[in-house]
């Protein structure tokens, strides 16, 4: 952080007031309607400084590090690299179970499987899933880990479902063409429950190696795009899922039998009614209420996406659908969707937007929460999810210095956490079931021929009870 930086952050006094904890999120609308999306406020944690040679956190704050890059894991296995999406789960006896992304760039000729290869869905991919058992209170102790799900590649983000899995996104189309053993570009699930004895090397979990287990089956229906993350709406069971490409669109996938995505089901992706082939990622209003509706996508899985990143794409904006500027994180919170668009805006530093899901058979609707006026305010915002105080915490992923950002119910920004360890961004945040333990990756490189930064996984706990987040 540059000098004129922390004089800037120090000028700005907290003009706007915060709100009650049990205000509902869908009312930071209601602020926004009526002022630009240009504040920004003082924390009400305190400014951020270091407390430890790894993050700056607010006074009264502590963390812990879980799960470093290259450490062994009580399977057997080293930690893997690029650590990204996570999800925080209970556990019976309990403790806390942590499924985490594994976003490894490799290509097929340099990557290597994480874990036994036989029970990798692809023998050549890098990526995957590992689990983690942590205690939920005191020093929250890492209790063991383990690889979870292997042989997938650029597992980016994802998101977690009411009925206890992890679904984990691949954030590329490439197959056999580029030396892979199989097709990527789809979503996987994870059960949260699973243990260390299905992913000890030397068991296989299949009989053939063509053959995906439990945990290598892809969800074609999903569709085959450039994934980002996911999110489930409890009450309905619609997984939404946002696409990370210049061009981008926002989707939703209606299950045959909700919680049950391996029977298929209809993919489809938002347009915004009476605007065909509406561009939302320039020239917004915050606040503004856009009636949503929803068109078909005919082919999910095209023969044409291993070549074509776009080809589902292009099918919905074909018929009019949305177009948005990389969408990347999404969180189902308080009744409503939330999901970043890392580039979008007039000045491309990022969007975040709100879609509610009609209820009584009324509409579908879209809002911009907030727009960011530049870096300073908000730069690249990524992952991003709802806090159970209500507001939303958001991982950036601009250039230069990393920070997690608060988003309070009057539309202001606010910083939470600066990362001391690297220029890697923070990723993968996630609370804890009762609320009291965020925990969130700093990414590390991302291939094998990075230049050093490991990833690493953090608890961090103290008085949330004095702010949104």
């Amino acid at each position: 952080m540059t000098i004129s930086r922390r004089a800037f952050l120090r000028g700005l006094a907290g003009g706007a007031g915060l709100f009650g904890l049990a205000t509902p999120v869908h009312l930071l609308i209601v602020h926004a309607q009526s002022r630009p999306s240009r504040l920004r406020t003082r924390s009400p944690y305190g400014d951020p400084l270091p407390q430890g040679s790894e993050l700056a956190l607010p006074d009264g704050f502590q963390y812990r590090v879980l799960g470093l890059e290259g450490t062994p894991m009580a399977d057997g296995n080293p930690t893997p690299r690029a650590h990204d999406g996570m999800g925080a789960f209970p556990l019976p006896n309990g403790n806390i179970r942590l499924v985490r992304n594994h976003e490894d760039r490799d290509s097929a000729r340099d990557a290597t499987v994480i874990g036994d290869p036989r029970s990798a869905y692809d023998h050549r991919g890098g990526g995957g899933t590992t689990s983690l058992e942590v205690e939920p209170h005191g020093e929250r102790r890492l209790v063991r880990d383990f690889v979870s799900l292997n042989g997938t590649i650029v597992n980016c983000a994802g998101g977690l479902t009411p009925w206890g899995t992890w679904i984990t996104c691949e954030e590329t189309t490439a197959g056999p063409s580029l030396g892979w053993a199989r097709k990527h570009g789809y979503c996987f699930e994870v059960p949260a429950l699973a243990e260390e004895t299905v992913s000890r090397p030397g068991e296989a979990r299949h009989e053939r190696p063509d053959a995906p287990g439990p945990f290598g089956v892809p969800l074609p229906a999903l569709g085959r795009f450039v994934h980002e993350a996911v999110a489930v709406d409890p009450r309905t069971g619609i997984v939404y899922l946002t696409e990370d490409q210049s061009a981008a669109g926002l989707y939703r996938f209606l299950p045959a039998v909700s919680g049950k995505l391996t029977l298929g089901g209809k993919l489809q992706m938002l347009t915004i009614e009476g605007q065909k082939s509406y561009d939302a990622s320039r020239g917004q209003t915050a606040g503004e209420i856009l009636p949503v509706s929803w068109v078909d996508i005919r082919e999910p899985d095209p023969p044409a996406a291993e070549g074509d990143p776009r080809a589902v794409y292009r099918q919905g904006r074909s018929q009019g659908a949305t177009r948005f500027e990389r969408l990347e994180g999404c969180w189902f919170g308080r009744g409503s969707l939330f999901f970043n668009s890392t580039s979008g805006g007039d000045l491309s530093n990022g969007q975040v937007w709100q879609l509610v899901p009609g209820r009584d058979k009324s509409q579908d609707t879209l809002r911009l929460v907030y727009e960011s006026p530049g870096a300073d305010f908000l730069d690249g915002p990524d992952n991003l999810t709802v806090s159970p105080r209500g507001g939303l915490l958001i991982c950036e992923d601009g250039g230069g210095t990393q920070l997690l950002r608060g988003l309070t119910l009057d539309g202001s920004v606010f910083d939470f956490a600066i990362n001391l360890a690297n220029t890697r961004e923070f990723a993968g945040a996630t609370y804890s079931p009762d609320g009291e333990t965020l925990f969130v990756n700093l990414q590390g490189d991302t291939s094998s021929g990075g230049p050093g930064n490991l990833g690493r996984t953090f608890a961090i706990w103290g008085p949330w009870g004095r702010g949104p987040l």
